[in-house]
C-alpha cells in the first residue's frame, strides 16, 4: 500500500473510530469500523497494526474480542504523505539484478573452464603426438 493512501485511510479509519464510539457509547471493533468504511477486514487489520505501529490508536482484547481506542490522533501526522517508491518492487529489481550478476559469473566460469578444457586437451595432444614421433 502506498503512503499517501495509507495517509488517507488512517485519516478515515480514525475518524470512523470516532463515529461509531460516539454512535454505540463503546469503542468499536474492527469489524464495525471496515464495514463502515467499505473496507475488507484485512485491509481495516492492516492499518490497525499501522495505526498501532504509529502509536495513534490503541487495541484492547476485550471478552467481545479487540476493541480499538484512539491514543494520540496527532500522530497521524507523523505519517509520510507524500509517495513513497514501493519497497517491494525495489526488493525485486534487487533480487533481479543480483541474479543476473550471478548469471554472468557462472557464464564466465563455464567459459573459463571450456577455456582450460580445451587447453589441457590440446597440451595432451602435443604430448602424444612427442611421444609417437621418439617412437
Amino acid at each position: 500500500m502506498k503512503a499517501t493512501i495509507l495517509y488517507k485511510n488512517a485519516h478515515l479509519f480514525v475518524a470512523a473510530v470516532r463515529v461509531l464510539e460516539h454512535r454505540h457509547s463503546a469503542p468499536p471493533a474492527i469489524e464495525d469500523v471496515c464495514e463502515m468504511l467499505s473496507i475488507s477486514v484485512e485491509q481495516g487489520s492492516y492499518i490497525c497494526r499501522k495505526l498501532n505501529e504509529y502509536q495513534v490508536i490503541e487495541m484492547v482484547e476485550s471478552a467481545y474480542g479487540p476493541r480499538l481506542f484512539i491514543k494520540d490522533h496527532l500522530k497521524l501526522e507523523e505519517i509520510p504523505a507524500e509517495e513513497q517508491e514501493d519497497r517491494l518492487g525495489d526488493a525485486l529489481k534487487e533480487f533481479q539484478t543480483s541474479r543476473q550478476r550471478h548469471s554472468q559469473k557462472i557464464a564466465a566460469i563455464q567459459k573459463n573452464h571450456k577455456e582450460k578444457k580445451k587447453n589441457l586437451f590440446a597440451d595432451l595432444e602435443k604430448q602424444l603426438k612427442k611421444n609417437l614421433n621418439k617412437n
